[in-house]
């Protein structure tokens, strides 16, 4: 993923994998970290999707996986970034706090449509729960996504479509 390339409202159609996690696993990711242990993925290699599944139908990989508030988990972010993380998915304004983090660490934050978890999960073709089971919908699952619209609400160089 080459972040420095793009600019706010740029749009990509992203494929690769995704790592979902939302308020809980965001603060035992941070726990981790303070805890001096590694986390249980790379953040230097995720693209984190703010986003919990709902259980999937019968016939389907994935249930409904649209993108929740980002702001929600503004003040985690700062040390993922400082500790590797380089790109984000959600919906929404994100702090100055963030913005400046994401500006000093060359990170990109991506935009994507918000009320459409149906249509996103379209563009799932795997999913597997990879970290914090218990956490239900709020777990860590690993993606693999193709074609997965994307806006850049924040470029590397901390401007923000906001």
């Amino acid at each position: 993923m080459n972040k420095g390339r793009w600019k706010i409202a740029d749009t990509v159609l992203y494929t690769g994998t995704l790592y979902t996690a939302r308020d809980q696993a965001h603060k035992r990711l941070v726990e981790t970290i303070r805890a001096g242990k590694n986390p249980p993925i790379d953040l230097a290699e995720a693209v984190i999707y703010y986003a919990g599944p709902t259980p999937s139908p019968v016939k389907n990989m994935i249930g409904a996986c649209g993108p929740t508030t980002s702001s929600r988990m503004d003040v985690f972010t700062p040390i993922l970034l400082e500790h590797g993380l380089r790109a984000m998915v959600g919906k929404g304004a994100r702090s100055e706090e963030v913005r400046k983090a994401i500006k000093k660490y060359g990170a990109v934050y991506f935009l994507t449509i918000a009320g459409a978890g149906a249509y996103l999960s379209t563009k799932i073709k795997s999913a597997r729960v990879v970290a914090y089971k218990d956490l239900g919908a709020e777990a860590i699952y690993r993606l693999e996504v193709e074609d997965f619209p994307l806006i850049v609400g924040i470029d590397a160089r901390g401007k923000s479509i906001y």
